[in-house]
C-alpha cells in the first residue's frame, strides 16, 4: 500500500510510522490554530491602546521614535488591527512582518535599555519568531488570503 503525502513529513523516518497519517492531516491545522491564538494575543494586547492610540506617545519618544505621536499609533494599530488581521488571514505576511518589528524593538528594550538581558527579552523573542514564520509562510489554506486566493 502506497500513501501519498503532501507535507514536510512525507520523506520522514518516523519511529511511529502509524502516526503519519494524523501528523499528515493535522499539518495545516495546527499551523491554523498557531496563526489564531497569535493574532488573538496581538489584539487583545494591543486592546489598551486602541482605546487611547496616542498613550504611548511619551514611551515610544523615550525609545528614540520621533514623533511620538505618530509611532503610538502606528503601535497600536499594528497590535490591535494587525493582529485581527493574522487571526483570520488577511494581508498574513505584511500584518506579520509588521508585529515581527514590534517585538523586535521590544527585545531592543528589554535587552538594551531596560538592561534585563534574555531573561527580560525571552517572550518577546518567542513571540518574534512566532511572526517570522508566517511572514515565510503565510496564512496557509485555512485563511482569508487563500480565499481570495491572493496572498504577497
Amino acid at each position: 500500500m502506497s500513501l501519498t503525502l503532501t507535507t514536510e513529513n512525507s520523506g520522514r523516518r518516523l519511529f511511529i510510522p502509524a502516526l503519519r497519517g494524523l501528523y499528515s492531516n493535522l499539518h495545516d491545522s495546527a499551523e491554523t490554530v498557531l496563526r489564531v491564538v497569535a493574532g488573538a494575543a496581538l489584539v487583545t494586547h494591543g486592546l489598551g491602546k486602541i482605546s487611547d492610540p496616542f498613550g504611548a506617545a511619551g514611551m515610544v519618544e523615550g525609545l528614540g521614535f520621533y514623533p511620538g505621536a505618530f509611532w503610538s499609533l502606528l503601535l497600536s494599530c499594528t497590535e490591535f488591527f494587525g493582529g485581527i488581521l493574522i487571526a483570520i488571514g488577511l494581508f498574513t505576511r505584511p500584518a506579520s512582518f509588521a508585529a515581527m518589528f514590534v517585538l523586535l524593538v521590544t527585545v531592543w528594550f528589554h535587552w538594551v535599555t531596560m538592561n534585563q538581558g534574555y531573561q527580560g527579552a525571552e517572550k518577546s523573542i518567542i513571540w518574534a519568531a512566532i511572526f517570522l514564520f508566517f511572514v515565510i509562510r503565510g496564512g496557509n489554506r485555512h485563511s482569508v488570503d487563500a480565499r481570495l486566493s491572493r496572498e504577497f
